[in-house]
């Protein structure tokens, strides 16, 4: 069986090294974790004229894609105007690529794992909603454990319906939910931390980063593991 090929949308990085002119990136932690699964991690750049009639043709050429965490969604997708201070790490390529690559992945029903902002593209590409700021520094930075729902997918991905060692990195969280998304997983406060597809194959997400201690954690790994099986069938 051939290794099968997880697409990563990549982010503009002007702090890259050891290249010529400005760069595009990705980080290292989702790659690795991948390819520790069995998958071949390919970036896709953030370039808006990729994502024209091109991006279905891209798409049935690879076996699920990763959507990771990084800056806000200009909240003018999902119909709201900028009230919160806290935004930060706007920038309309990245929203533009990920909104068109989540909706086709989902015509497609391409194997889709959503991590921390991936959630939120996920959740904004369905029609919802989200917090601009949560009010609370909680999830910023802390190990929160996740009560996630008996027979879900996730729940069967990490192996256990309570991950503990879950590492949150956000400040904010889904509001009105996505038409066809299905809550799986909260913590205990009553912040929404995974969903689901529920019409798809497998698209899936977490609202926190498995890939940040995936390395040295089986559990947080095993969503990978999960994620590169399913794209291989």
């Amino acid at each position: 069986m051939r290794a099968p090929l997880i697409i990563i949308v990549g982010r503009v990085s002007p702090e890259a090294k050891n290249v010529r002119g400005e760069a595009f990136a990705s980080g290292q932690r989702y790659a690795k974790a991948i390819e520790r699964a069995g998958g071949i991690p390919l970036m896709l750049p953030p370039i808006p004229a990729l994502v024209d009639d091109r991006l279905h043709d891209l798409l049935q050429r690879v076996d699920g894609a990763l959507f990771h965490g990084g800056g806000d969604i200009d909240p003018r997708h999902y119909g709201q105007e900028s009230t919160a201070d806290q935004l930060y790490g706007i920038i309309p390529d990245h929203d533009t690529v990920e909104l068109a690559l989540m909706r086709a992945a989902i015509d497609l029903d391409l194997p889709v794992l959503g991590l921390c902002r991936g959630m939120q593209v996920l959740n904004v590409a369905c029609g919802g909603s989200l917090h601009q700021d949560i009010g609370t520094e909680a999830h910023w930075m802390q190990y929160v454990a996740v009560d996630l729902d008996a027979g879900s997918r996730l729940a069967k991905a990490f192996g256990t319906e309570t991950p503990e060692q879950c590492h949150h990195v956000h400040h904010q969280a889904v509001d009105r939910l996505g038409d066809g998304l299905k809550v799986v997983g909260r913590s205990a406060d009553g912040m929404l931390e995974a969903v689901e597809l529920e019409t798809a194959r497998w698209i899936v997400a977490t609202q926190w980063h498995p890939e940040d201690n995936a390395e040295s954690d089986a559990e947080q790994q095993s969503v990978f593991e999960e994620f590169v099986r399913v794209a291989a069938r």
